[in-house]
């Protein structure tokens, strides 16, 4: 255990800082390209330029044509847009229901709700123990009145790869549009819209070490879903609103470096990731893996510690500079239980104990060995101060029986 000035940042899952090249080309397009990319000047046009490369560089990373690119403020707004843009255009068709699963991100979890409360049926999948979504569970839910199949591709806190390709296949059979919110996914593992066969696909500059505040959504040519913001002629008359230049320069930089040796990257992170679950597994006992090992996001461990609050465990870790999460950013003032747990049958008692470390490229292997030996410290001495250890761990010894049964 010789770490202990330096950060070590195991929340990638949650955001990545910016590489230095996409600060670069940031930098360059906001001292140098100052006109507006819809002005017909050469400033202008030298801004418009950015913005076309940025485009360019999103939409071969998922091999799309740079015209079913469409850049948003966030993953989330790419998410909203997608679900609530379909459920208003399909509701002219006479469709009014939707299906999603019941461990998605916030972002469709409440557009879904939202779209409730507007008088739309909403039929939530529930996923296997495992954390994975069935393809057959996906068709059985289906109606006549279906406008939409919203899957999240890999589960942000669990790190779950769902069966996109066979879902989109089921859907499309049934003459239903299919969006995968694939915000932890890009970057991350290989994304090829075409393989794939979604009709809309979600991104986020943030998680792939571009900036934050950039989002986009792939739109297969003549899906349309309705507008969420009215205005200008921007993004092909889809999303009014002045292009933010310099982000759509970061996000295809990001994106562009992200995807180059991806290969490598992703078995850099997966040798970090087996590692940790393997040792804690072996050394911490009760310490049980949350979702299955494959297929899982390369740098994605989920762990529950029964008999802890997940809150108490990041305390200790944030002083001995270890920074990790006890799930979504997105929900972390909440201290509700994760839904995502929840919805794959985690009791509440051993949901609060559970801990998200996420892995990218910079990570070490010498990182990896610190955390673990943190956490063979930290958990024992705090199970010792804890009065809920003993029925924390008679809780867990069911729940392991009741998944071998």
């Amino acid at each position: 255990m010789e770490i202990s000035e330096k950060v070590v940042y195991l929340d990638n899952a949650a955001t990545t800082a910016c590489a230095p090249e996409v600060l670069a080309v940031m930098t360059e397009a906001l001292s140098g390209a100052c006109g507006n990319p819809s002005s017909h000047y050469s400033v202008g046009y030298e801004a418009k330029e950015f913005v076309d490369t940025g485009r360019a560089q999103v939409a071969k990373a998922v091999n799309a044509a740079p015209a079913e690119i469409f850049f948003t403020g966030c993953g989330s707004e790419a998410d909203n847009w997608a679900v609530k843009g379909t459920a208003f255009t399909k509701a002219r068709q006479g469709k009014k229901h939707l299906i999603t699963s019941a461990f998605e991100h916030h972002a469709i979890m409440h557009s879904m709700a939202s779209l409730e409360r507007m008088g739309f049926e909403v039929t939530y999948i529930k996923p296997t123990s495992e954390g994975y979504i069935r393809p057959e569970d996906v068709e059985a839910a289906i109606r006549p009145d279906t406008a939409l199949v919203s899957i999240m591709m890999a589960n942000n806190e669990i790190g779950t790869i769902q069966p996109i390709k066979e879902i989109a296949e089921i859907a499309h059979k049934h003459g239903v549009w299919m969006h995968t919110d694939a915000v932890q996914a890009v970057g991350a593992i290989p994304v090829d819209v075409k393989e794939l066969g979604v009709d809309m696909l979600s991104m986020s500059a943030h998680k792939f070490n571009g900036p934050k505040g950039m989002g986009a959504l792939y739109c297969k040519k003549g899906v349309w879903p309705q507008n969420l913001i009215d205005g200008g002629s921007q993004e092909a008359r889809h999303r009014a609103g002045t292009e933010n230049v310099a982000g759509i320069a970061g996000m295809g930089k990001a994106l562009e470096l992200a995807t180059t040796d991806l290969e490598k990257r992703m078995a850099h992170e997966q040798e970090l990731r087996d590692y940790v679950i393997g040792r804690i597994l072996k050394n911490i006992p009760e310490a049980r893996l949350n979702g299955g090992l494959t297929p899982r996001l390369p740098g994605n461990v989920n762990i529950s510690f029964p008999g802890l609050e997940g809150e108490t465990i990041l305390l200790d870790l944030d002083m001995h500079n270890i920074c990790a999460s006890t799930g979504s950013a997105c929900n972390s003032d909440s201290l509700d239980p994760s839904h995502v747990l929840l919805s794959i049958g985690v009791p509440e008692e051993i949901g609060h104990g559970s801990m998200r470390f996420t892995f990218g490229p910079q990570n070490t292997m010498e990182e990896a060995k610190y955390l673990c030996d943190v956490l063979e410290e930290v958990i024992p001495r705090r199970r010792a101060m804890s009065c809920m250890w003993l029925q924390g761990q008679n809780k867990a010894r069911q729940y392991s029986l009741k998944g071998e049964q």
